[in-house]
């Protein structure tokens, strides 16, 4: 008879990892239920479930990840996750607030999510949200196709100001100066804190 394994994978947030890690599994013969940022579900024989579990731990190690294994660690990831889909799939101005918009993702008050993440990440989600937030910014004076207004609207600010104010503050320079500079700088969402 096969068991069904479900791991929660910490730092899984963007999609590029999804397939390195669906093909690794493949080829080691772990049969994948279903992969998700954050979510693996495998099939294994119930004699092999010890196999199975260390080939996963194998390949999700060697690509820098962490099986999470308690249900705050499973919560905070499923917290990056639900932003880090907001900030890709913008404009992000019709999902109301992200309080409301992450107790309905999870499952949960947002005064309990704000407090599992701030003591796992050591960081509030605001200030995480602002920094993907950023992030996302960056990206698109680099493909510049939008103006800062635009960019502003696109991601949900009150005014370019506002915006403008956040960006110098986590960037130590104004946009301006940061889409003339183009010695660009980037973080990936997933190394992001």
């Amino acid at each position: 008879m096969d068991s069904i394994r479900e791991y929660w994978i910490k730092n899984m947030v963007c999609r590029r990892c999804l397939k390195v890690i669906k093909q690794e599994l493949h080829d080691l013969g772990i049969t994948i239920l279903s992969l998700e940022l954050g979510k693996l579900t495998v099939k294994a024989p119930e004699i092999a479930i010890a196999e199975a579990d260390q080939k996963v731990v194998d390949v999700l190690h060697s690509n820098g990840f962490e099986i999470a294994k308690s249900e705050e660690e499973m919560i905070v990831e499923k917290i990056k996750i639900a932003l880090i889909s907001l900030v890709a799939d913008i404009p992000i101005n019709n999902r109301g607030k992200t309080s409301d918009y992450l107790a309905n993702i999870v499952h949960r008050e947002y005064k309990v999510l704000s407090k599992i993440f701030s003591k796992n990440e050591n960081i509030t989600i605001e200030k995480y949200f602002i920094k993907l937030k950023i992030e996302k910014v960056k990206e698109l004076i680099q493909l510049r196709q939008h103006t800062f207004s635009d960019i502003a609207y696109l991601l949900d600010y009150s005014s370019v100001n506002h915006l403008s104010r956040q960006f110098k503050e986590i960037m130590g320079m104004s946009m301006t100066d940061y889409k003339n500079d183009q010695a660009w700088e980037r973080n990936f969402f997933d190394e992001i804190i």
